[in-house]
């Protein structure tokens, strides 16, 4: 069975630093483009960052700089440092995969109906 689980959201104060980690099982992670979207209230999901199996990443123009990109094939794990946070950063963030696909780095994130298989989310909230 394909899952990804994400965990390490919590309600933090801006200025403070999270990583959100993305467990993946069942489908070759090593050959899968990885995604992180995040939603808040009343908002459209948006793409925030995604990495290629080679390890290429991109970001929005909204977290770049700020958000970082990692992976531990030896667990099949991406992970995404958050730091510094603000307030609008303040979202469910879901975890996403697309087996083998490979997306160029000044495309863009792949959009999130292209996308196969989704965590449940974990949310953040940054309290100014």
């Amino acid at each position: 069975q394909v899952q990804l689980v994400e965990s390490g959201g919590d309600s933090v104060q801006a200025g403070t630093s999270l990583r959100l980690s993305c467990e993946t099982s069942g489908f070759a992670f090593k050959l899968a483009y990885i995604g992180w979207f995040r939603q808040a209230p009343g908002k459209e999901r948006e793409g925030v960052a995604a990495m290629n199996a080679d390890d290429t990443s991109t970001y929005a123009a909204s977290v770049l700089g700020r958000f970082t990109l990692s992976r531990d094939s030896a667990r099949n794990s991406v992970y995404l440092q958050m730091n510094p946070l603000t307030p609008e950063d303040s979202a469910i963030y879901y975890c996403s995969a697309r087996p083998l696909h490979w997306r160029g780095v000044g495309a863009g994130i792949l959009p999130a109906s292209d996308f196969e298989y989704w965590g449940q989310g974990t949310r953040v909230t940054v309290s100014s």
